[in-house]
């Protein structure tokens, strides 16, 4: 999706855990390793856009981890699930995303990637440690995602 906004845009990250694993996927535009996400598109809230966005370039159903005290909803009022992080981080000299983190688990582990180019892995905890090239942040939840998704 273009960007909304010139200057700042809102997107989302998920970090997709599947039986003692966490999905990872290899930017193809920078090389470094990312949790599964992108632009929250108009008219979308934060949780449907990180559900999207992973079934959109992974091809999974997922579920986000939910965190929410008060859960009920009314007709003009829906309770949305908080994101686990939240950062603001530079696209460009002239660009930045405002992004939220989810934690997701996922009904299965088979891959339907949006791209036949993309690289992806699911990653242990050991694996993580081993990857390289991974932001500290995305290294942190990541770690954090595995414990907390059970």
């Amino acid at each position: 999706m273009p960007h909304i906004h010139e200057k700042i845009d809102f997107s989302v990250e998920t970090l997709v855990v599947y039986k003692g694993k966490v999905l990872l996927r290899k930017h193809d535009k920078y090389g470094i390793w990312l949790s599964v996400g992108g632009h929250i598109e108009l008219g979308e809230d934060p949780n449907e856009a990180a559900v999207r966005e992973v079934k959109e370039e992974m091809g999974l159903d997922v579920e986000l981890v939910d965190s929410r005290l008060f859960k009920e909803n009314e007709k003009d009022r829906r309770e949305l699930i908080a994101p686990t992080g939240l950062n603001r981080h530079s696209i460009s000299a002239t660009h930045e995303h405002i992004s939220f983190m989810y934690f997701a688990r996922a009904t299965s582990d088979v891959i339907i990637p949006e791209k036949s180019t993309d690289v992806w892995k699911w990653c242990t905890e050991n694996d993580l440690d081993a990857l390289g090239n991974i932001p500290k942040d995305v290294l942190f939840y990541a770690k954090k995602a595995l414990w907390e998704v059970r």
